[in-house]
């Protein structure tokens, strides 16, 4: 690490529980991420401010004038572009150092664990059941650590999933593929603009403490927060012995 870069990390070198060897795994960790709107947004300024080496983009969509609202990390100047590449472009304007890989593509399976084969850690900032259930396989068959996250109305959540550690649980133990009609996205349900900064941002964090092994992940937690009164409560779920994604018998 050069002098230029022990400067610009330097407030986590600072951190005892961080220091040269934390910020040097986290410069050495690639990441994907599944989604570049309002999740997307704070967790990919967060992850290129802390110097990420690799990031992969992947979201099909382009940016809408109704997205501004809330997913900063695109411009108006940039509407009707790929998601995947402006965010790219703030990116790289934010933190030229670092390698950044957008991919206009819808992530269907094959693509998703093509691209997880390369990365250390998947983050799901999508908005529909499909993609989060195509995420969490893939994930479950490249044994990668997944954070994911969901904002909608005024409701948040977060959790990780760590398929490398025996008996932890996946998505599809938390959430079963049946019975998520009710699952839409902002432009049915709205979203309150800083809703989606929080999560995003606690995405980040559990980021960078999976990269580097500092304090402790929400594997087995479910953290809900609700925007209206600023209250955060956590439910605990377990691994589902009869899952279809990861159990043994759909392992065999």
């Amino acid at each position: 690490m050069d002098d230029a870069k022990l400067l610009r990390y330097s407030r986590h070198i600072l951190l005892d529980e961080l220091g040269i060897e934390g910020q040097e795994k986290i410069s050495a960790a690639h990441v994907l991420i599944v989604g570049a709107g309002g999740l997307g947004s704070p967790l990919s300024l967060y992850l290129a401010s802390a110097g990420i080496g690799t990031l992969t983009i992947i979201d099909d969509d382009e940016v809408d004038l109704t997205n501004l609202q809330r997913q900063i990390v695109h411009t108006q100047a940039r509407v009707g572009s790929n998601k995947a590449e402006s965010a790219k472009a703030t990116l790289s304007a934010l933190n030229p150092d670092i390698t950044i890989n957008a991919i206009g593509e819808r992530a269907n399976d094959a693509r998703l664990l093509d691209l997880m084969q390369a990365a250390d850690v998947v983050v799901d900032c999508c908005d529909n059941f499909e993609t989060r259930h195509a995420v969490n396989r893939a994930s479950v068959l490249a044994q990668k650590p997944l954070v994911s996250g969901a904002a909608v109305r005024f409701d948040g959540q977060i959790t990780t999933f760590d398929p490398r550690q025996h008996g932890a649980p996946c998505y599809h133990c938390l959430f079963g593929d049946e019975g998520e009609a009710n699952d839409s996205p902002c432009a049915t349900f709205g979203v309150f603009a800083p809703l989606v900064g929080i999560i995003g941002a606690a995405q980040a964090a559990e980021t960078l403490k999976v990269i580097t092994g500092c304090g402790d992940i929400l594997l087995g937690r479910l953290q809900l927060y609700d925007a209206r009164s600023a209250r955060w409560r956590e439910m605990r779920y377990k691994k589902d012995p009869a899952c279809p994604v990861c159990s043994k018998q759909a392992q065999a």
